[in-house]
C-alpha cells in the first residue's frame, strides 16, 4: 500500500495567521493554484481511493489533485483538523510572526501540554481519533495493494504520521508541515515507512 498524505492548499485564515482549526474556510486563489500544481506533479499516480477531512478546504484540496480521475472520495470526520474551540477565529500571530496567545505558544511549542480548550480538543483527542483511522486503512486487507489519497490537515497530519514517528518529544516533527506539502508512505508486511517527507511541489 502506499498513501500520500497531504495538507490542504492556502487559506485566507492561514495568511492572515487565524486560529483555524474546526472552521470550514475555502482554499484561497493561492491556495487553489498550489493544489492545482501538486495535481499536475501527482498526475501520473494511480490513486485507488481518496479519503477526506470534511472541512472544504481539504476536499477542494483532494479535488484539485484528482482531477478528472474517477477515484472514490470518502469523508472522514476522523481527519478533520483539531478543534480549537473558543479560540477560533482569534489572532495567533502578529504580523512579525511574534505568538500572541499563550495557549497557541503551548500548543506549538510544548504541544503535549496544551490543554483542551472549552469545547475544543487536546493532543491526545487528535492522536486517538487519526489512530483509530490510521489502524483501520492499514489492516484493511481490500487495501493493501492499493494506492491512497489521504487530504487533511497540518496537525491531523503530524498525528497521523506519529503512527511512523513514534516521538511523543516532538509531535510537530521539527515543524508544522506546509500547505500542500506530501508525506509518502508505504505499509509492507505490516510495517510502514515514509519514503517522501514534507515534499512541496511549487
Amino acid at each position: 500500500m502506499l498513501i500520500y498524505i497531504i495538507r490542504h492548499g492556502v487559506t485566507e485564515w492561514n495568511k492572515l495567521k487565524k486560529v483555524q482549526g474546526a472552521v470550514d474556510i475555502p482554499l484561497a486563489p493561492q491556495g487553489l493554484e498550489l493544489a492545482r500544481k501538486t495535481g499536475e506533479a501527482l498526475k501520473d499516480v494511480p490513486f485507488d481511493i481518496c479519503y477526506t477531512s470534511p472541512l472544504l478546504r481539504a476536499r477542494q484540496t483532494a479535488r484539485c489533485i484528482l482531477g478528472d480521475r474517477d477515484v472514490p472520495v470518502i469523508p472522514d470526520s476522523r481527519i478533520q483538523e483539531i478543534n480549537f474551540g473558543v479560540l477560533e477565529g482569534t489572532q495567533f500571530k502578529d504580523k512579525d510572526g511574534n505568538i500572541l496567545n499563550h495557549q497557541m505558544e503551548v500548543f506549538f511549542e510544548d504541544p503535549a501540554h496544551y490543554e483542551r480548550p472549552e469545547r475544543g480538543e487536546n493532543i491526545s483527542d487528535i492522536l486517538e481519533r487519526t489512530g483509530n483511522f490510521w489502524k483501520e486503512i492499514t489492516t484493511d486487507p481490500a487495501l493493501l495493494d492499493k494506492t491512497v489519497l489521504v487530504s487533511s490537515h497540518g496537525c491531523a497530519v503530524r498525528a497521523l504520521l506519529q503512527n511512523i514517528y513514534h516521538d511523543e518529544k516532538d509531535f510537530w516533527h521539527g515543524c508544522v508541515p506546509p500547505n500542500c506539502s506530501v508525506n509518502l508512505v508505504e505499509v509492507k508486511d505490516g510495517q510502514a515507512r515514509l519514503l517522501e517527507e514534507d515534499k512541496v511541489y511549487a
